[in-house]
């Protein structure tokens, strides 16, 4: 079973009416992440990745450089090229508005999600991704997409295939804005890859039942490492043939503070090490790694972990609110 270990690769300036004042020191939080214990953002999760030998898919949100410039997001993508990862897109609008050259016609008001545009929009904003990526030195032309906070409609997959993408990592069936509506085909069932067209093959948001039943995807900042390697190994029992896993650029930090998480920091170094262990059975890979999807979808049951893992997952995350 394949292992996706994709980074969502974002900056925030915490509120929109200071972004010029606050950009230079969100870029440091959030691409760097000093701390008095070392950088734990971008770098650390690199350095992790390559010390375990482990392949990582980094999605880079590039629409803020129409504000700030080519230099801040050539930063970003000559630290994850320069590591021997895997650069693919992903896109913000909050930013759109805030653009020095429009990137839209009329557009004056913030619109948070990619679903909340027109299909000949969708289609604009990830041209000017792709676009924004290239001028600043991505070596190799994205193949995947994923719109930001998961949000996507029935136009989206559309306008990712019209700009000559092969995929789409955009639906996570646990988020209400995320409704692909009927594209998706029904025999998928929540989260196993599809073909829709196009030459699109989508990768959902891998998802599993918990301990206690609740249905949760597999994000590194939301789950134990305990539910995370019991969901890889039971997707991998079942008959999976991949498992999409999610982090963030700044998850190994506390959140709105300039010092690590420790518990999500040993989360991910024990996930890593499971998995630099099992290589063989379980392979990190990037989406230019995957083969073509074969033509028919074969119903599977969602992974699922035990309770133990679910009730550390509760008192971790109790602990990180103490930090």
């Amino acid at each position: 079973m394949n292992i996706l270990l994709t980074f969502d690769v974002e900056i925030w300036c915490n509120g929109w009416a200071m972004l010029e004042r606050d950009f230079p020191a969100s870029f440091e939080r959030y691409v760097f992440g000093r701390s008095a214990a070392g950088d734990f953002a971008l770098p650390k999760t690199l350095e992790t990745l390559a010390r375990h030998g482990l392949r990582g898919v980094f999605f880079i949100e590039p629409l803020f450089a129409a504000r700030f410039g080519i230099e801040p997001l050539a930063t970003i993508v000559r630290l994850i090229q320069q590591a021997g990862q895997e650069v693919q897109l992903h896109l913000h609008p909050e930013w759109t508005d805030e653009a020095k050259s429009p990137l839209l016609p009329n557009v004056t008001a913030k619109r948070q999600h990619l679903s909340f545009y027109s299909r000949q929009e969708q289609e604009a904003l990830i041209g000017h991704g792709l676009r924004l990526l290239r001028e600043a030195g991505q070596a190799t032309a994205p193949s995947a997409f994923r719109s930001g906070s998961f949000a996507c409609n029935e136009d989206t997959l559309p306008a990712v295939a019209a700009n000559g993408l092969r995929f789409d990592s955009s639906i996570n069936r646990t988020l209400s804005v995320s409704s692909p509506g009927a594209i998706q085909p029904q025999s998928a069932g929540l989260c196993e890859p599809f073909t829709a067209g196009n030459g699109l093959e989508v990768y959902p948001m891998t998802l599993f039942r918990d301990g206690f039943g609740h249905l949760r995807h597999a994000q590194i900042g939301a789950c134990s490492a305990r539910e995370l390697i019991q969901a890889m190994q039971c997707g991998h029992a079942t008959g999976w043939s991949s498992f999409i896993a999610l982090s963030h650029n700044f998850e190994l930090m506390v959140p709105k503070k300039s010092k690590p998480d420790p518990i999500v920091v040993r989360r991910f170094e024990a996930l890593c090490s499971f998995l630099a262990s099992n290589r063989n059975t379980l392979p990190t890979v990037g989406f230019n790694d995957l083969t073509p999807l074969p033509d028919t979808v074969h119903g599977l049951p969602l992974p699922h972990t035990s309770g133990v893992s679910t009730a550390i997952r509760y008192v971790e995350q109790s602990l990180r609110r103490l930090h």
